[in-house]
């Protein structure tokens, strides 16, 4: 290919480049993705452990823990039994479980306050973190007391089992993700573009940009501990962006050649359009996921990292490999029709008869579309948000219903606080009036519970005292017992210990100091990524209106997210179809992850709807037609993008976790109402109404660097015409 043309751009100049050097562009993907799998394997990746995550009082308590030297405490499991006439399935409990060679080490069984539970605790033997492959067994042999006793309740629950249901449900689920999430795609992009080399396409750059970004993940987990859960949410972020950015690119290009573009002019259109779309939807999506660093919190910080690498790793492939792969192929794109569905044009007759009605009642489509997205995001304002636990699983499965009822009978058994005590010495005659005194002071709240048990480290200079706190460990009444422990108990007690320094850990503690942290972040988060999402939009387009007006309506559409997941998973609505039971909370980290999630993702949709429209008026066009010609040639490609990122999300409500379930769900709702009432309604009649005062740039302004929306010369008009079949 030969530069005809004054190609000017970032992503025009990379499309030209890579179709002159095609063979160059399209191995040198190859080897990217190729070396750095490979390189990652020989690294391996660092994973986040205990001393990064945590936050405040919580946080310092585990790192003086985990530097003071303790045994490692093997993983705790518990059988519970519960019936009249118990005592022999008590006994029968705990000889089979000193007769499992499992099994460490079985204590004394505990009966609770109200005399109709027994609990034997018991720990398993080895590395508590591979315990779980080892529990099975123990789990057959617990089954099997409870079919001797079938009058009775005989279940076991834990450090181990949950590990194992959680390990298990999770690779059953993911699995059944990844061999549904390709074929899935892959059929939405047959139906989208009626012919399968065009379709493979997306899929196939998709599935190596998030390939070639877990490899890069693999050496940023050196400067950023990764952990479990990023590469779920790289793949997720992954296959919606690299199959949407290839989508705009290709159908644009396929719409110029229909339009009688040669095939230079073709790539240089698509580059100079969707894939200038492209490069600015990346670049805001980037600034949108950098926002997670603002929390200074281990598990956003991996998922900045990895969402940030794999949208990178889409924007470079969607701006050389791709054009090199439209050069190389031509109209072969084209190539293995499907019959039916292969059409000249791709414009939505749906989509472009709702925006004419739109443009004629542009006011009254406008109060009706707001009206239904308050409506939808009304719930939002009783947000609540709780931590994950594992009752967080389906109640369907055996071990969380043990552990429900362990949870229920014995409280400070499951979510105890962790008062850490570290001083020059916690052995001795001192310490030990200042342990006497505070099981006297926490018996005495009313809210803390019995059993109050201590462990010291080998050098004898930490303390771990254990105590249960009064509710279940998620909700109010634990967060006021510990709050009791914190600024009531523990100060006087504890506190008085000369050179002593005193912290309070444990599942509670850790949610409650968790919120504490994001709610003293979120100012920031949403500041950094409306600002710089509003920089960027007013840079891209020259206007303060189109900046303000894209940050208010992708605003919305999360505010009507937030309302459907506190309708669905806090108020309980479609349990039995989605498998869950609701909790009277929100995963806590979810708020703030799904709007920097969503708010990037949306930019693909405006960022590339509003090109068009900027295109049309930059040509001259009345603020009204640009609108018009912008989002009815653009509906057919949003359609098949949207479409695309709903199945994909809705496959992660699938999952058996709450909170994958609340991921899938909200990215799915929220994308389809993007795509629908935002993009198709909203967005034309506030812009229908605004008119001309949509480019409103104030002259101080003027210094802006002007970045060009008009296409090269075209040649002489040619009608439509259908590409020469190629199969």
């Amino acid at each position: 290919m030969r530069n005809r043309e004054n190609v000017t751009g970032i992503a025009a100049r990379a499309a030209v480049w890579s179709a002159r050097h095609r063979a160059l562009a399209i191995l040198g993907w190859i080897a990217f993705v190729v070396g750095v799998t490979i390189l990652s394997g020989q690294i391996g990746t660092r994973e986040a452990g205990s001393a990064d995550m945590g936050h405040g009082e919580s946080g310092r308590a585990d790192r003086i823990v985990e530097q003071a030297g303790f045994p490692v405490r093997p993983a705790g499991e518990m059988v519970l039994v519960q019936g009249a006439g118990r005592e022999a399935a008590v006994a029968d409990v705990t000889r089979t479980l000193k007769a499992r060679p499992e099994v460490d080490g079985v204590a004394d069984a505990l009966t609770s306050e109200d005399g109709g539970s027994t609990l034997v605790p018991f720990t398993i033997k080895g590395d508590p973190e591979t315990a779980k492959d080892r529990v099975q067994p123990v789990l057959d042999a617990v089954a099997g007391v409870q079919a001797r006793h079938p009058g009775l309740y005989v279940a076991e629950a834990g450090d181990a089992s949950g590990d194992k249901l959680i390990g298990d449900a999770l690779d059953e689920g993911l699995t059944r993700l990844s061999l549904l999430s390709i074929p899935i795609t892959l059929g939405i992009l047959l139906v989208a573009f009626g012919a399968v080399v065009a379709a493979l396409l997306p899929v196939g750059l998709a599935v190596t940009a998030v390939v070639a970004a877990i490899g890069l993940l693999a050496g940023a987990s050196r400067l950023a501990p990764t952990t479990d859960s990023t590469m779920h949410v790289m793949l997720l972020v992954g296959l919606a962006v690299g199959v949407d950015y290839c989508l705009f690119y290709i159908r644009r290009e396929r719409d110029e050649r229909r339009k009688g573009a040669d095939p230079h002019r073709a790539l240089v259109v698509a580059a100079q359009t969707s894939g200038r779309s492209i490069w600015v939807s990346g670049l805001t999506v980037i600034v949108a996921m950098a926002g997670m660093f603002f929390t200074y919190d281990a598990t956003f910080t991996s998922f900045a990292v990895g969402t940030i690498l794999v949208v990178s790793t889409a924007v470079l492939g969607s701006l050389t490999v791709l054009p090199a792969l439209l050069s190389a192929l031509g109209d072969r794109v084209d190539a293995v029709r499907i019959p039916g569905l292969h059409r000249r044009r791709t414009d939505g007759r749906v989509w472009n008869a709702v925006l004419r009605i739109v443009l004629a009642k542009p006011l009254l489509s406008a109060v009706v579309a707001v009206a239904a997205l308050a409506t939808l995001a009304a719930p939002m304002v009783d947000l609540r948000t709780k931590g994950e636990g594992l009752e967080d699983l389906s109640t369907n499965v055996p071990i969380v219903q043990a552990y429900t009822r362990i949870n229920a009978a014995f409280p400070a058994e499951t979510s105890p606080a962790e008062v850490v005590v570290q001083a020059p010495t916690v052995r001795g005659a001192v310490f030990g009036a200042r342990l006497a005194e505070f099981k006297r002071a926490a018996a005495a709240t009313g809210r803390l519970r019995e059993p109050v048990e201590v462990r010291v480290n080998p050098a004898g200079t930490v303390a771990v005292v254990s105590v249960g706190l009064a509710g279940t460990g998620n909700d109010r009444t634990s967060e006021a017992a510990l709050r009791t422990l914190r600024e009531s108990v523990v100060p006087q007690t504890f506190g008085k210990l000369a050179g002593a320094t005193v912290a309070v850990t444990g599942d509670t503690a850790g949610n409650v100091d968790f919120n504490e942290r994001l709610d003293a972040s979120m100012p920031w988060v949403f500041g950094f990524v409306l600002g710089l999402a509003f920089l960027l939009l007013l840079v891209s387009f020259r206007s303060v209106v189109v900046a303000a007006t894209g940050v208010v309506l992708n605003l919305l559409s999360v505010a009507a997210a937030y309302g459907m997941l506190v309708w669905v998973f806090q108020y309980g609505h479609f349990e039995s179809q989605l498998d869950f039971t609701a909790t009277g909370g929100i995963t806590n980290w979810m708020p703030l992850f799904l709007f920097i999630i969503l708010f990037g993702l949306s930019m693909d949709y405006h960022v590339f709807v509003l090109s068009r429209i900027r295109e049309g008026h930059d040509r001259g066009l009345p603020t009204r037609e640009a609108v018009a010609r912008g989002i009815g040639g653009t509906a057919g490609v949003i359609t098949s993008a949207a479409v695309v990122m709903v199945a994909v999300f809705a496959l992660f409500a699938t999952l058996p976790l709450v909170s994958t379930k609340e991921l899938g769900v909200g990215l799915a709702a929220a994308v389809l109402l993007d795509a629908t009432i935002i993009r198709a309604v909203l967005l034309p009649a506030v812009m229908a109404l605004l008119g001309e005062r949509n480019w409103w740039l104030p002259r101080w302004l003027g210094w802006l660097p002007t970045v060009a929306h008009e296409l090269p010369a075209a040649p002489e008009t040619q009608e439509d015409r259908e590409l020469v079949s190629v199969a």
